[in-house]
Parts: C-alpha cells; sequence; structure tokens
C-alpha cells in the first residue's frame, strides 16, 4: 500500500518516528536499526514501509533498508511472531545477526530476544533456516562462513551452482584453487579458475 515515506525527519525516539510529507506527519513504528540511522530532526530521509492493517488500527512500519523490511515480513510470516514481535528482535540483534542465527541453528541466541520463547524460537529457525541459506548466495552482507574470503567463496559457489555446476563439485574445486592459489583473489578470479 505504502511502499515508501520520503519526507523530513520531525520527531524521533527509538520506537517510533514522525517524518513529514508535504505537511502530512507519518507516524512510523521503527527498530533501533532504523533510529540509529535516522538523521537529525530537520533533515529528509527515505524509509520504506509496511502498512500493517488491524480491526482496531492501521499501523506503519519503517525500516531505512530493504533487506531489514524484507527479514521484518519474513518474520511475521511465522505463526506467533506479530509485528511487535518482529521489531523487537530487529532492535535486540541486526538483521545479520538474526540471519546468521537462524542459519547457524544458534537457538539460544533466537531464544535470548526477549519475547521469544523456546517453541517461537524452533518454529522461527524451521520455517527460515533453507530460505535464508538461499539467499545468503545473493547477499554479500551475511558471513554464511565466516571471513572476507569465505564471502568470496560463498559468491563463486552461487554462481558456479547458478551455471550448471553441481554443488559438491564446485565446492572441492574452489577448496582446491584457494588452497593452491591463496586467498586474495576477487570472485570473477575464483569463477574463471574453477571453470578451466
Amino acid at each position: 500500500m505504502i511502499a515508501y515515506v520520503n519526507g523530513t525527519v520531525t520527531y524521533k525516539d527509538p520506537a517510533y518516528a514522525i517524518i513529514d510529507v508535504n505537511g502530512i506527519g507519518y507516524e512510523i513504528r521503527i527498530s533501533l536499526q532504523t533510529y540509529t540511522s535516522l538523521p537529525e530532526y530537520g533533515e529528509r530521509c527515505k524509509l520504506v514501509t509496511y502498512l500493517n492493517i488491524r480491526e482496531d488500527a492501521h499501523i506503519l512500519y519503517g525500516f531505512w533498508g530493504v533487506d531489514e523490511k524484507r527479514l521484518f515480513l519474513d518474520l511475521i510470516g511465522i505463526s506467533g511472531v506479530g509485528p511487535s514481535t518482529a521489531l523487537v528482535m530487529l532492535s535486540s540483534l541486526s538483521s545479520n545477526e538474526i540471519r546468521q542465527g537462524i542459519v547457524d541453528e544458534d537457538l539460544r541466541l533466537i531464544q535470548s530476544i526477549k519475547g521469544i520463547g523456546l517453541k517461537t524460537a524452533q518454529r522461527v529457525i524451521l520455517e527460515l533456516k533453507d530460505k535464508i541459506r538461499k539467499e545468503a548466495f545473493g547477499i554479500t552482507e551475511i558471513k554464511s562462513f565466516g571471513s572476507q574470503s569465505n564471502t568470496i567463496r560463498s559468491e563463486a559457489l552461487a554462481a558456479l551452482i547458478t551455471l550448471g555446476i553441481p554443488k559438491v563439485t564446485a565446492e572441492k574445486s574452489l577448496d582446491v584453487i584457494i588452497k593452491r592459489e591463496g586467498q586474495e583473489m576477487s570472485v570473477e578470479q575464483l569463477i574463471k579458475l574453477a571453470l578451466r
């Protein structure tokens, strides 16, 4: 419905902000991630938004980036996780930390978020781990394997799989190349060597 709000910050606190768009002030619920990224009062900003329509209220949620909104939508798609709980999750940990916790199946990390019990944490991990692993091939920010070189390796692996090379074969090939050539390579160089 409302894809984004582009205007001037007239008020902000860790729970919500008011953005003035041509004389109309939109009250937008935000996470701490978005709060720390918001500019000062009187400055312009653009927040991507999600409008939650309930029987008793229309609540606008705002996010500094599309990545945070995408994770929010994934979270609220899980039974037992509403918009308020998802916002608490995004305020407690960064988007990457949440994704990494889900991929690693780190039950303790997800359960450490206020309001998330054992069953909800299990459900979050169970329902999102495969989806996030698939998305991780396209997002370089996720530290799927840890270090910078492993991020490059994961990008190269995703490209090779897309080109039709079996995953096991591509992984073995990349590991041999990295061991032989060293870790200071670009994704393009790694892919070229693997395709030889």
